[in-house]
């Protein structure tokens, strides 16, 4: 090999040696780049607590139960009125009267055939079978004198139907009829009595935040006038509207007369202190497909996660659906951290608490 051919060669294999070690060092370096552009993130944790607040929830008063009285008779004209809207009433008490006065007089003349057809089938007593009478015929007056007391007895119910009772104690909501009326079929009740005047808050409630309500757990109901009410939770419905997804919960209310069927109120459902599994706040990212986390591994590597929440209080909210207690979770910074990302974790002080 000459002198030229040796010089070239050397040079060759330095520049080999060369690349090869700048591939080296990059390879090295490559990790300590990425780590170094992490970004820096307040981290906290799912955990495991009561939370401090409530469920504030909106709805309509309404009457816990309602009795609708009218008559059973048709025909006969309204003569007095007993009650009117705001009264109250109690059970048995008349609220109506109807005019008896023909009806009395039906009742004195079926009375007198009654007795005509009673005598009769008194003297064909003891006849059977001796050829007096056909045996049809003592029969027939038989059955006109019970015919004649049925409808005698018939005349007599229409007559202790005349004075329209309430049937339940309560204060009455509405009044349907009018004196003169003419009592008939239609469908309009007469009075509408709310019982023992029982009002109650009918709330809606969004789906995830029933979980956190409770039967008897206590509620406090505002009023447009800025009356303040103490109530308690009697009844949570079964069922949720799959058109809007809210629940119905019945609150139980003191008996006042400022609260009126039909009128709007506004529950906050006090925190039933058991404690849930929750996230703070500040770590739910709202996107317009739902809710999510971002979650943190052992690695430092973000996560994008579907959650579902409840009840809030306290800075801290529910969660109904996610990940379960002691996951790391990204803080405040959420948004600007993206699936995949490695994150540096700030130190626990810095976390939302």
């Amino acid at each position: 090999m000459t002198t030229r051919s040796l010089m070239i060669a050397t040079a060759l294999v330095s520049v080999a040696v060369g690349l090869t070690a700048c591939g080296d060092k990059k390879d090295k370096e490559a990790p300590k780049t990425a780590a170094s552009q992490a970004r820096t993130v307040s981290v906290g944790s799912v955990e495991t607590r009561p939370l401090g607040g409530g469920v504030e929830a909106s709805g309509l008063l309404v009457s816990r139960e309602e009795a609708a009285v009218g008559s059973e008779l048709t025909g006969y004209r309204v003569a007095r009125l007993y009650a009117d809207e705001g009264d109250w009433v109690r059970a048995g008490q008349p609220l109506a009267q109807l005019d008896d006065t023909l009806l009395r007089a039906q009742i004195d003349q079926q009375a007198a055939v009654t007795a005509q057809s009673q005598a009769e089938a008194a003297r064909v007593s003891g006849l059977d079978g001796q050829g007096v009478l056909s045996q049809e015929q003592i029969e027939t007056r038989r059955y006109q004198a019970k015919a004649q007391e049925a409808a005698l007895r018939e005349l007599r119910t229409r007559a202790s139907r005349m004075t329209i009772t309430s049937p339940v104690s309560g204060r009455v909501l509405q009044r349907g009829v009018q004196p003169g009326q003419i009592a008939g079929g239609g469908t309009t009740p007469w009075f509408t009595i709310a019982r023992d005047g029982l009002v109650e808050l009918d709330a809606e409630v969004n789906e995830a935040a029933l979980a956190g309500i409770r039967e008897g757990q206590s509620a406090q109901v505002s009023l447009p006038g800025g009356q303040s009410i103490s109530g308690v939770v009697r009844l949570i419905s079964p069922r949720v509207d799959s058109n809007n997804r809210l629940g119905k919960v019945r609150v139980r209310l003191p008996v006042r007369p400022d609260l009126r069927p039909g009128g709007f109120g506004r529950a906050v459902f006090g925190a039933s202190g058991a404690p849930v599994t929750a996230i703070p706040e500040t770590a739910i990212r709202y996107e317009a497909d739902g809710l999510f986390v971002m979650t943190v591994d052992s690695n430092n590597r973000a996560h994008q996660t579907a959650v579902k929440i409840g009840q809030k209080g306290g800075g801290w909210a529910q969660l109904v659906q996610g990940p379960p207690a002691g996951t790391r979770i990204v803080l405040g910074g959420a948004s600007f951290v993206s699936d995949g990302d490695v994150v540096r974790p700030a130190p626990a002080n810095q976390a939302a608490r």
